[in-house]
């Protein structure tokens, strides 16, 4: 029976591969090890992501019941669920640092029925200060589950994380949870998505009931209902029954919209829909997954995780519909020299090892933990492992299955798995390990630069050492936190996501290296930019009796659009600056770009043209061409027109109908500019753009305006010009703090 459904399943993965290159498909017999304990192609890296509050480590946590990894049921309220395992997730309610973990799940229908599934599973936070956790997640994961709320539909986070889906093309289902709550509705949950996210979103079941009354299921793939027994215990027993008939119109209606949209994805579909013959569940099934693989097709299941309805079907959705990684395209990386040329990476247990190091965690009994996806090879405890970036190779001591916080001691991962890694020094998020005769690099998450900043002292100068300590391991752990020094005033200053994220590092330093230390008040991370086209000289010029420093060049600056960054372009021609200083020359302009001319702030979205020049045969060095750049650019900066830019947030409020008036009011005082007001339900959503200076202290004022009842998100969204009026107060402010 087994070989039976191994060779369907072989042929499956073949044909539904999305974008692969069927002659580059190998048989699977090929690219699993013998010694692995759960074949490739039944192996699925998933993540669990949601704006904040739908219901994503409460989902998790059924997950983890229901496939036997817990044998009682944690809940977020009580602090007592697996994945939310730091004192600060379990005191706040809110999940803060990724947790990844394994479980199995065996499915009863499809192709896939009875054959057991390993699933590594991320739980990724909603909250946008810790959007890193997110980014480095799905940049790992093979597919996802976005988590909606019922009542709510798709919220401000939601949107955050769809896009980072994209970003990264991640295959997703969607689950529409808390359909227990008053006023959930899933249909409009589902418009929400087409409307709000562009996704092409179809109900695979439709809820019986909601709110109180919510009881099961309807399948409209097998065209039954599953209906919970009132005295199942956690949801565990339900039955398989006939559609409810005053519900068979409608999903006799919502099936054939379904095939209607699979026929665009499948030809047997399509042929069997214009002649009108009846569908098998199976080619449905298989319809579904090659368009899900897609990405351009979304499949949402309704539910309620707390009440433990609809996660047994989520979880046939993601062993039936999310892919394998063996169905995803070969993964791109580069060669490590000149060439930089563009290599992929295909899943192979029997090739040489190639895996990225996605996060770092500190652990109080072991040390430093790397986070490791193992893209092909195998990775071995005992053997040396290649980093590309430091050009050093280094043994691995120990491998480990993550399970939250705890852990199990594995002797090697293979291709597709996530592990940890103990033993390792010198590596950063983003890393490549790999054997030494690849010598290549895969493309690295990317994170967002810090909006807000604070100064940080230790009480004592017994604190001072540990203080440093505890800086430069979340540093490393966290790739959107950053530490400095101001060389004015000496302090250290600490720049993250948002006023929880620095809250939180405050913490983390207080309980975990023993740190008292009093911080300032939080600081704007401010930009600088030119509005107009400026030519600057630079001369560096010293005689000294022997051998003098003389460099001398000639730079035009121009603004860039928006967002593009910084731009340095070498027009020297006629050899009057020689080619081995242009490289200086251009560090210098931009190492004075790290401070600009209005308030010291980091200058950006600017083109800077090396364009003239002079050189002495004797006296002229890097250094004097690297002082050169800085004086031009500051030069020609002064010239410019520069400008003062302050970061801008959105700014998204949910609140009852009767506080909308104070609240649009008060973010109107704080300069926002209201960008849409929509009400449903009786809530009122509220969208507005605020500058960030002006939204410290803000958790306290919406509470007070709505009686504790209205809840709001922020997320950095643009840079804008600070008014005139404001800044000389915004310039004396900075610069008395920097």
């Amino acid at each position: 029976m087994f070989n039976v459904w191994h060779r369907q399943i072989v042929h499956l993965h073949i044909y539904v591969g999305r974008d692969r290159d069927v002659g580059m498909a190998k048989e699977i017999s090929n690219v699993n090890s013998k010694n692995r304990g759960t074949p490739l192609e039944y192996t699925r890296n998933i993540g669990i992501a949601a704006h904040i509050d739908a219901g994503k480590t409460t989902t998790t946590e059924r997950i983890l019941f229901y496939t036997g990894v817990v044998h009682k049921i944690g809940e977020v309220h009580e602090g007592t669920t697996v994945t939310d395992w730091m004192e600060q997730e379990k005191e706040r309610g809110i999940t803060i640092t990724s947790a990844a973990i394994s479980c199995g799940w065996s499915t009863k229908e499809g192709p896939y029925a009875n054959i057991k599934h390993r699933i590594n599973l991320i739980d990724t936070p909603g909250h946008v200060d810790f959007t890193a956790e997110v980014e480095r997640s799905l940049r790992v994961l093979d597919g996802a589950v976005a988590v909606f709320c019922g009542v709510a539909g798709v919220q401000p986070q939601s949107e955050t994380v769809w896009r980072q889906m994209d970003k990264y093309s991640v295959p997703r289902i969607a689950f529409i949870n808390k359909m227990d709550r008053v006023g959930a509705d899933f249909l409009g949950a589902i418009r929400d998505i087409r409307e709000k996210l562009g996704g092409n979103a179809h109900p695979l079941f439709l809820n019986i009931g909601a709110g109180e009354k919510l009881c099961g299921l309807v399948d409209l793939v097998k065209m039954c209902a599953y209906v919970y027994r009132e005295d199942s215990i956690n949801g565990v027993q339900y039955d398989t029954v006939d559609i409810p008939a005053d519900m068979m119109a409608e999903a006799k209606q919502y099936r054939e919209s379904l095939i209607e949209v699979l026929a665009d994805f499948d030809d047997t579909i399509a042929e069997k829909y214009l002649e009108g013959q009846p569908m098998e569940e199976d080619e449905l099934r298989i319809a579904i997954r090659k368009a899900t693989l897609s990405m351009k097709f979304i499949g949402v299941i309704p539910g309620s995780a707390f009440k433990n309805k609809g996660v047994q079907m989520l979880l046939d959705a993601v062993v039936n519909y999310l892919p394998s990684p063996l169905d995803l395209p070969p993964v791109k990386a580069f060669k490590d020299d000149d060439s930089n040329e563009e290599t992929s990476i295909v899943p192979d247990d029997g090739a040489k090892v190639a895996a990225l190091a996605f996060k770092l965690m500190t652990d109080p009994f072991v040390g430093k933990l790397i986070f490791c996806r193992v893209y092909a090879g195998q990775l071995k405890k005992g053997e040396v492992v290649y980093n590309p970036r430091t050009r050093k190779s280094e043994r691995v001591s120990r491998l480990i299955l993550m399970k939250a916080d705890a852990r199990e001691d594995i002797d090697v991962a293979y291709s597709g798995d996530i592990c940890a890694v103990i033993g390792i020094r010198g590596v950063v998020t983003g890393d490549t390990l790999c054997d030494k005769a690849l010598d290549l690099v895969l493309e690295p998450p990317t994170f967002p630069d810090p909006v807000i900043s604070m100064s940080i002292e230790p009480k004592s100068k017994a604190d001072q050492m540990k203080l440093s300590l505890g800086l430069q391991r979340l540093a490393e752990e966290d790739p959107t936190f950053r530490v400095s020094s101001n060389q004015e005033t000496g302090q250290t200053i600490i720049s993250g996501m948002g006023e929880l994220h620095l809250d939180i590092i405050r913490d983390r330093l207080f309980r975990e290296f023993k740190v008292e230390a009093d911080a300032g008040r939080p600081q704007i991370a401010y930009r600088e930019t030119i509005t107009t086209e400026a030519i600057g000289e630079g001369k560096f010029i010293r005689q000294s009796g022997g051998r003098g420093q003389y460099g001398h060049a000639i730079i035009k600056l121009e603004p860039a659009e928006k967002g593009k960054g910084v731009e340095v372009i070498n027009e020297i021609v006629g050899g009057v600056i020689p080619k081995e200083y242009i490289k200086p020359t251009q560090e210098g302009i931009l190492e004075g770009a790290q401070t600009g001319v209005i308030a010291g702030y980091p200058v950006v979205d600017f083109i800077a043209r090396i364009v003239d020049g002079s050189f002495h045969e004797v006296d002229s060095s890097e250094m004097a061409f690297k002082m050169a750049g800085i004086f031009g650019f500051k030069e020609a900066m002064r010239k410019a027109n520069p400008i003062l830019l302050e970061p801008i947030m959105r700014v998204d409020v949910a609140t009852p109908e009767e506080y909308q008036g104070d609240i649009v009011g008060d973010l109107n005082r704080r300069r926002g500019q209201i960008q849409g007001i929509e009400t449903k339900n009786h809530l009122t959503a509220i969208c507005a753009f605020v500058p960030l200076e002006m939204m410290f202290g803000y958790a306290t004022d919406v509470r007070s305006l709505s009686k504790g009842r209205a809840t709001y998100t922020m997320e950095p969204s643009h840079f804008e010009q600070v008014p005139t009026n404001l800044l000389a107060k915004i310039i004396e402010n900075s610069t008395g703090n920097r």
